[in-house]
């Protein structure tokens, strides 16, 4: 009992940090460590995939600063093996935060990669929260989000980045029913353990992002994904069935989800959260990449919020009694 009171009071004192810092302007680092379903893209030729750790900065204010380190293919094994925490840890300034989540690949069989829920994997959990703890850092345990799994049994799928490689005819061709069923196991329950045993934050990203997509349906959730026909998206012309990683938009609703819940179990983050009708950027990490590709989606008659993330915008012209409210953020501007 009196270590979880200590433990309570250090994230009180980190929370205050927090508030501290962002009332003296200067920015709190979240840093992202995960696999694939979190990561950056690469965004050239207009691939549409997208990580949802990507869009999170859409979701938070210029106070919070998204620092994503999650990587394709990576399991809490190999991200720690490769060195890739150890150059977070190094990064870590007191009152910043760590959102760990793996899983998707801890399950998988390559000795490189996979772990056990209740050993190995609990290990590096517990590894990643004491370390960040260490640096005065506040760690946000996850669990995985779902794979878009209606089959009655879960095709076999030893690597989910094959799927990069596949074409819409090399998909599954199991007949799907109407229930979610998980792919998981012990490794959505085994991150919640940790964070309940060593007194740290813990976000169910498992239940949100399954409630989601049960709630969408069959039909309704492939939007959320890398799931396209021949012919329906120039960036995969023979389309793809990728029920794991998730698209422009899947990646934009899961981050605002995930956001809601940042806030809800650390609410001194709250006040940084923040919203917008579309987000524009460059580098991928909004709605879209040009802002007049955004404003052919509108009406500029009705009100909107377009928030632009960085770098400089020719102003567009607009009817004179345009209702488009533009937000810059990270040093955006317009060009005179």
């Amino acid at each position: 009992m009196m270590m979880k009171s200590y433990l309570k009071a250090l994230g009180l004192m980190a929370a205050l940090l927090v508030l501290t810092s962002a009332t003296q302007k200067k920015t709190v680092t979240v840093f992202m460590i995960g696999d694939s379903t979190m990561a950056n893209k690469d965004i050239s030729h207009d691939r549409k995939e997208r990580g949802w750790g990507m869009a999170l900065q859409c979701y938070f204010d210029d106070n919070i600063r998204i620092e994503n380190h999650a990587v394709n293919g990576r399991s809490s094994k190999s991200f720690i093996d490769e060195g890739r925490w150890q150059r977070v840890v190094d990064r870590i300034q007191p009152g910043d935060y760590v959102v760990i989540q793996f899983g998707h690949n801890d399950e998988k069989p390559k000795a490189d990669r996979h772990t056990d829920p209740g050993s190995t994997f609990d290990y590096n959990i517990a590894r990643f929260i004491r370390e960040t703890r260490e640096k005065g850092g506040i760690p946000i345990v996850m669990n995985c989000v779902v794979r878009r799994n209606f089959f009655v049994k879960a095709p076999e799928n030893d690597d989910d980045e094959k799927l990069r490689t596949t074409t819409f005819k090399d998909g599954a061709k199991m007949i799907e029913g109407d229930s979610l069923i998980d792919t998981h196991g012990l490794y959505r329950v085994a991150p919640r353990d940790v964070a309940k045993r060593m007194n740290a934050f813990f976000v169910d990203a498992n239940k949100i992002t399954h409630d989601l997509e049960q709630g969408l349906g069959t039909e309704a959730s492939k939007k959320l994904h890398m799931w396209f026909l021949p012919g329906e998206e120039p960036s995969v012309p023979d389309g793809r069935q990728d029920n794991t990683h998730y698209n422009v938009h899947g990646a934009q609703v899961v981050a605002r989800l995930l956001a809601d819940a940042i806030c809800e179990v650390v609410p001194v983050l709250a006040p940084f959260r923040t919203e917008a009708d579309i987000t524009v950027d460059k580098k991928g990490r909004g709605d879209f990449l040009s802002l007049d590709k955004a404003l052919e989606t509108v009406d500029p008659l009705k009100p909107c919020k377009i928030q632009i993330l960085g770098g400089e915008w020719i102003r567009p012209q607009l009817p004179k009694k345009a209702k488009i409210q533009f937000i810059l953020r990270e040093d955006a501007k317009f060009k005179d």
